[in-house]
């Protein structure tokens, strides 16, 4: 997930916080663990984005990263 959210939010906090919304109401099964990454000012939203675009690919799930399903834009 890429998301935006200031600089000074507790990235950790809202995570779990996240986690455990939508755990309860979707019934999602998370992972115990996960990768935080704030962007620095040297990288690229956009690079970041193709990375994430690309782990169902790596992970065998799909061919082509245009064929998950799961894929949402919202407001910038």
């Amino acid at each position: 997930m890429l998301v935006g959210i200031p600089g000074d939010a507790d990235l950790s906090n809202l995570l779990r916080d996240f986690k455990r919304i939508t755990a309860k109401i979707a019934k999602i099964r998370w992972q115990r663990n996960f990768f935080d990454h704030r962007l620095r000012h040297d990288e690229s939203e956009t690079e970041k984005f193709e990375y994430i675009r690309q782990n169902s690919v790596r992970a065998g799930l799909i061919r082509a990263a245009d064929e998950w399903p799961y894929v949402r834009f919202g407001e910038r």
